[in-house]
Order: C-alpha cells, then sequence, then structure tokens
C-alpha cells in the first residue's frame, strides 16, 4: 500500500505497520473502544464516512470520559480550527474525522490512524495512511471490519490484531487549552502571552505548549494538571494593558 501524497510524500510499508481487528457485531463501537485501550499514548485519527457517525463515535467515547475531538465540513470553521489546535497540541490524543482531515492538514506526530469505516476506494484509504509515518517516524493502520465486510484486496496484508481485555492505557492527555480572546488584529504575541502566563499566571516556561494565534483569538496549551489554579490567577489580570477574556478552549 505505498501510495503519493500530494505533497509528494509517501507512506512506504517498513514505516507503517497495517492491522485488522474484526467486530463480532455491526456496531464497531465496543471494538472501537477496546482498540483504544490496547494502545500506548499517541495521535489518533480515527476516519469515518459520514459526518454523523463522527458525532456519533465522538458522543461515544465523551461519555465515556474520553477526551476527543470531530472534525467535519458540517462543523463551523472556528470549531473546525478548534479542533485541530487540541489535537496539536496535545490537549486530546483522540479526533475523529472524515476523509476532510485526510489531505491537507498540517498535524504533525500522528502515530495511530483508525479506519472505523473502510475508506471508499484505495486513494482513500492512500490518504488517510499519509496522516502518519511522515518524516521517518513510524505508524500504525486499523481497518476495523464488520461480520459482513470484507476485507479490501489493496489491504489483504493487514496482520491479525489480538486485543488484551485487560489492557488500559489510556491516559488523560497532559495539556488544556486556553482561548484569549485576542489575537493578531489586537497586536497579541507569543511572546506575550508566554510573558503574561509566566509573570502574571506563575507557569514555567517548560509548562506552557503550543501557542496558536489567529486573527482575533489565540489558543495556548498549557499543563493539565495547573490549568484551574492559573486561570483562577489569571482572572482580573491584564495583557498589554488590557482585560482579555480568558476561558477553556471547549
Amino acid at each position: 500500500f505505498l501510495g503519493s501524497r500530494k505533497d509528494n510524500e509517501t507512506t512506504p510499508t517498513d514505516r507503517l505497520s497495517l492491522y485488522r481487528i474484526d467486530s463480532p457485531i455491526k456496531d464497531k463501537l465496543e471494538t472501537l473502544l477496546a482498540l483504544l485501550h490496547n494502545l500506548k499514548p499517541g495521535l489518533t485519527l480515527i476516519f469515518c464516512n459520514q459526518r454523523e457517525s463522527v458525532d456519533r463515535v465522538r458522543q461515544f467515547l465523551t461519555d465515556r470520559g474520553i477526551i476527543a475531538e470531530a472534525f467535519h465540513g458540517g462543523m463551523e470553521q472556528a470549531d473546525r480550527e478548534r479542533a485541530l489546535c487540541k489535537f496539536r497540541n496535545h490537549s486530546s490524543y483522540i479526533c475523529i474525522s472524515t476523509d476532510l482531515a485526510a489531505r491537507g492538514l498540517d498535524i504533525p506526530e500522528v502515530k495511530y490512524i483508525v479506519h472505523y469505516h473502510l475508506p471508499v476506494d484505495f486513494e482513500s484509504f492512500t490518504h488517510r495512511n499519509g496522516r502518519t509515518a511522515r518524516m521517518h517516524a513510524e505508524g500504525e493502520a486499523f481497518i476495523i471490519l464488520g461480520p459482513t465486510e470484507q476485507m479490501p484486496e489493496y489491504a489483504t496484508e493487514a496482520t491479525d490484531f489480538r486485543i488484551d481485555p485487560k489492557a488500559d492505557f489510556l491516559q488523560t492527555p497532559p495539556m488544556a487549552t486556553f482561548h484569549f480572546a485576542a489575537g493578531k488584529k489586537e497586536k497579541i504575541s507569543k511572546g506575550d502571552i508566554v510573558g503574561f502566563l509566566t509573570q502574571k499566571g506563575k507557569l514555567a516556561a517548560d509548562e506552557i505548549g503550543l501557542i496558536e494565534i489567529k486573527d482575533h483569538y489565540s489558543y495556548v496549551a498549557v499543563t493539565r494538571d495547573k490549568a484551574h489554579e492559573t486561570l483562577t490567577r489569571l482572572k482580573n489580570e491584564k495583557i498589554k494593558g488590557k482585560k482579555v477574556k480568558i476561558s477553556f478552549g471547549y
């Protein structure tokens, strides 16, 4: 399943391991949950074929206390940006998406691809898998098959993945995301935000993660275990002499 991508990279078989998992029933949610418990922490992209399925899978995981983001064309642009930001900055290890996330997005360090639904064709399969095993990194892709589904010809070399029912590698992501209601147009820079968080929020530099500044708002990753107390400290503080609303980036 060597395939080309528009950015002229390839996903070679020696860096991408492909596995199959059989779901005993048509509804694959419990099989997906078992798989996630078997994966060591890493960015995980789960692909569904319909927007409604993306929302359903996300709700299923959320109901079980698992932090997960949704990404599809039915969402507002700002909501899609927030979801990708939280995925990139490790506020969420899991993103469920349609094939909208299969191309052209800047999401480094994706470790796992899960084909919750079978790709519609080989090209879709290739582009989905192209989100991992990038820049000499290794990745793993999993195809979940329902009882009436057949493995596509282009994926018949997949290895059976054995679920360990006792495994529990799921972890709460290490970061949380703050939403600053100010951005480039308000002349807020990354340096301003770092200085504000270290001086007023009492965070160490290594407790601040990825900062993404948009036109009128910014997303900032901070260590999850310091997030609530930091937000409390910042409640009445000003950045560059201005009061800026800061909240969790839900």
